[in-house]
C-alpha cells in the first residue's frame, strides 16, 4: 500500500458523514457498477449489474461502509449479523468501526447450511444474551430473501430482529417483501442513486 493510499484511507475515519456518502457513492460507480447484458442468478436478464463485494472488500470501502452502517444503529443493537457471503465483510467492518468509536458490536455470520460437524451452527460469532436486539446487513437487496433467511434463523436462535440495513437497494421487490413481513428496511443508496451518479461521471469524461 502506497503512503498516499494509507493517508487517504486514513482521512476517511473523520471525515464528515454526509462527505463520506458521497466518497461511497463514487467507489460504488468506479468499481461495483457494469452497465451491459448481464444473466442474475435468479435467471433474469440485466441491463447492469452490482457485486457490492468489491466495495465492503476495499481498504477505504470497508472503512466507510463501517462508518456510515454504524451511524443508523438504534442505541440499544448490540449486534449486527448478515448471510455469509456478501455481508460478511460488512459485518466484520461495523465492528471494527465501533470498536474504535467506543461503541462495541458484535459480528455474527448466518451459514446458508448448518456447519456439518463440531457444533453443527448455523450462526458464527460469541453468543448472545436471549432476546438481544441484532440488526441484519445486507450489500445489494433484490427480492430480499437472503437478508429474510438470515432474520428466520437468528430469531430461532432467540434474537430480537426488526431491521434490515443494506448497502443498495435494486428496487425489485425487497422494500414491498420486507414491509410484508413487518420489518423495517433502509438502504444507504437506491439503484436509481447509482445509475444517476454513473452516468453523471460518464458525462463528465
Amino acid at each position: 500500500m502506497t503512503s498516499s493510499h494509507h493517508s487517504s484511507v486514513l482521512a476517511l475515519t473523520t471525515l464528515p458523514l454526509a462527505d463520506l456518502r458521497d466518497r461511497l457513492l463514487d467507489l460504488f460507480c468506479e468499481v461495483a457498477y457494469k452497465e451491459g447484458d448481464f444473466t442474475l442468478s435468479s435467471g433474469q436478464k440485466s441491463t447492469y449489474y452490482i457485486n457490492g463485494k468489491q466495495v465492503t472488500l476495499h481498504a477505504a470501502g470497508g472503512m466507510m461502509v463501517g462508518r456510515l452502517l454504524l451511524e443508523r444503529l438504534p442505541a440499544e443493537v448490540n449486534a449486527v449479523a448478515g448471510l455469509t457471503l456478501g455481508a460478511d465483510p460488512m459485518v466484520s467492518s461495523v465492528s471494527v468501526v465501533g470498536a474504535y468509536s467506543d461503541r462495541p458490536i458484535t459480528p455474527l455470520i448466518v451459514r446458508k447450511a448448518a456447519k456439518g460437524h463440531g457444533t453443527q451452527a448455523y450462526i458464527e460469532g460469541p453468543t448472545l444474551p436471549p432476546g438481544a436486539s441484532v440488526i441484519v446487513l445486507e450489500d445489494v437487496v433484490t427480492t430480499g430473501q437472503s437478508a429474510w433467511q438470515a432474520v428466520e434463523r437468528l430469531r430461532g436462535a432467540g434474537y430480537t430482529v426488526d431491521t434490515i440495513l443494506a448497502l443498495v437497494d435494486r428496487q425489485q421487490g425487497g422494500t414491498e417483501f420486507y414491509q410484508s413481513q413487518g420489518l423495517n428496511f433502509e438502504a444507504l443508496f437506491s439503484i436509481a442513486d447509482i445509475k444517476s451518479h454513473y452516468a453523471q461521471r460518464q458525462n463528465r469524461r
